[in-house]
């Protein structure tokens, strides 16, 4: 059954989404229950955090593993699950070259290990799920994007959502298998076969313009520096109005 989702009042407020206090401040055990390969150099981590007061897509969380000699390392990532009342979470993680913590978690962990997880951190980036979502990602940026598209799916929400994701390679498209009709791949390096190769243009982003809501787009752009700047400037130049464009970038 289709259903328009109608969320909390405390969180369909514009602007900045209040973030439970509480919530961001106290670590929990996370137990690590399966692992799936997504690419050659990405793979997605489910947990399972019995305590987890739930999230909105879009919000991160802060990862910490302490080594037996008490070392600690710590590391901000995205949430890519959709919302959901099993108690479980889902983190996707590029093998970043000398990475500490994702150098773990490619090389070492296996269902069993345990983790401290804080969070879900941040309301700036997040999608209730009660206003037109245009998002644009490259690389791991899809990650919290991949949220709200599962979100959105899970709901059945009618309310409209298109999806950009740059990836240098099919190879090194994270989620290939699950994207729909709302998705516009792009590929930087190389393309399928007939396929162009190129950067996200003002033409992609036209596209996803066309046709707005009548209420308008909030745009979502998460990537490298290089990325986030790149998108939201053929957003701004294409009429997108500023003050609706969030970004999140890393590097």
């Amino acid at each position: 059954m289709t259903e328009t989702y109608t969320p909390p009042t405390r969180f369909a407020v514009p602007g900045r989404i209040a973030v439970s206090g509480q919530a961001a401040s106290v670590w929990q055990t996370a137990t690590l229950t399966e692992i799936r390969r997504e690419t050659p150099r990405a793979a997605t981590f489910r947990f399972a955090v019995p305590g987890w007061s739930g999230h909105l897509p879009g919000q991160h969380l802060m990862v910490r593993l302490t080594a037996a000699d008490g070392y600690v390392a710590q590391r901000h990532y995205s949430i890519a699950s959709a919302p959901d009342d099993t108690g479980h979470i889902e983190l996707t993680l590029d093998h970043v070259e000398g990475g500490e913590v994702s150098g773990w978690f490619h090389t070492v962990a296996g269902p069993g290990d345990q983790v401290e997880v804080r969070g879900p951190l941040s309301g700036f980036f997040a999608w209730p799920g009660d206003r037109p979502a245009l998002l644009l990602g490259a690389g791991s940026g899809v990650v919290p994007l991949m949220s709200m598209v599962r979100h959105h799916r899970a709901r059945e929400l009618t309310l409209p959502l298109r999806l950009l994701v740059s990836a240098r390679s099919p190879e090194e498209l994270i989620y290939a298998s699950e994207y729909g009709a709302e998705t516009t791949p792009v590929f930087t390096r190389r393309a399928p076969e007939g396929g162009a190769v190129g950067r996200v243009s003002a033409a992609h982003v036209a596209a996803l313009l066309a046709e707005p809501p009548h209420d308008g787009w909030e745009a979502y752009v998460c990537g490298s520096n290089g990325f986030a700047e790149h998108a939201s400037r053929l957003l701004v130049a294409a009429g997108q109005p500023v003050e609706r464009i969030r970004i999140e970038r890393f590097g």
